[in-house]
């Protein structure tokens, strides 16, 4: 998918929603709460699919922001592919289930801290118990806040402060993902520190278990966190 670039300094915009971007709207979210509800454990969808401003190529994203058994996602639902994942080396490591090209669940297998939890918060995550859409903040870095006939948006550089207040978010956390959004606006993707798919005959846990013994840093995260 083609990567958004940053919106700098836009006042406030109305977007209204086309019939075609309500309907892929509904039909996402339709995707998603199919998956989430073989689940039996709280999950949520992020990002557009949650604050409805979605297109063509949107992704389903979704995020069990808890510790738990892996048999406890294989044993409901059906998956493509798996693979760890984590950031920087001294970010959680998580569990990546590739449902089909466009659908992945997540969970971590390390602890989230805070401001990994915020993350989702940041882009916005709902569980659609409600038709309600929810704020949050795009990858062009525009603060989206849902109105009945589409949404408002706005750039977040220079209003970190309002855009966190309304998310109920650390301001730091909204000024890290501005950091990080931005100097992969500047340079492209900035790839992740680790990403490697888990073979079909271990559990995601057993093989993590396995790079732990080999990495340092990996087996620092898992006893530290």
């Amino acid at each position: 998918m083609p990567r958004e670039k940053i919106v700098a300094h836009r006042d406030p915009m109305s977007v209204e929603y086309s019939r075609e971007r309500w309907e892929i709207l509904r039909r996402l979210r339709d995707e998603a709460k199919e998956i989430m509800h073989l689940l039996p454990i709280k999950s949520y969808v992020h990002g557009s699919v949650a604050r409805g401003d979605v297109g063509l190529k949107s992704d389903i994203d979704i995020i069990i922001p808890e510790r738990i058994p892996s048999y406890l996602v294989e044993s409901y639902i059906d998956y493509q592919s798996r693979y760890l994942i984590q950031a920087t080396p001294n970010s959680a490591i998580k569990a990546v289930y590739e449902i089909d090209a466009r659908t992945s669940l997540t969970f971590p297998l390390t602890p989230f801290n805070n401001r990994e939890m915020q993350f989702y918060d940041f882009g916005g995550k709902s569980d659609l118990t409600t038709q309600r859409r929810v704020m949050g903040i795009n990858k062009k870095l525009l603060f989206v806040e849902p109105i009945p006939k589409g949404h408002i948006e706005w750039s977040i550089i220079g209003r970190e402060y309002e855009a966190a207040r309304k998310l109920n978010i650390d301001e730091d956390t909204v000024r890290e993902r501005i950091r990080v959004l931005t100097r992969r606006d500047k340079i492209g993707r900035t790839g992740v520190y680790l990403r490697i798919p888990v073979p079909p005959n271990k559990s995601v846990e057993e093989y993590l278990r396995n790079l732990a013994d080999r990495d340092p840093i990996i087996r620092r995260v898992v006893r530290e966190r």
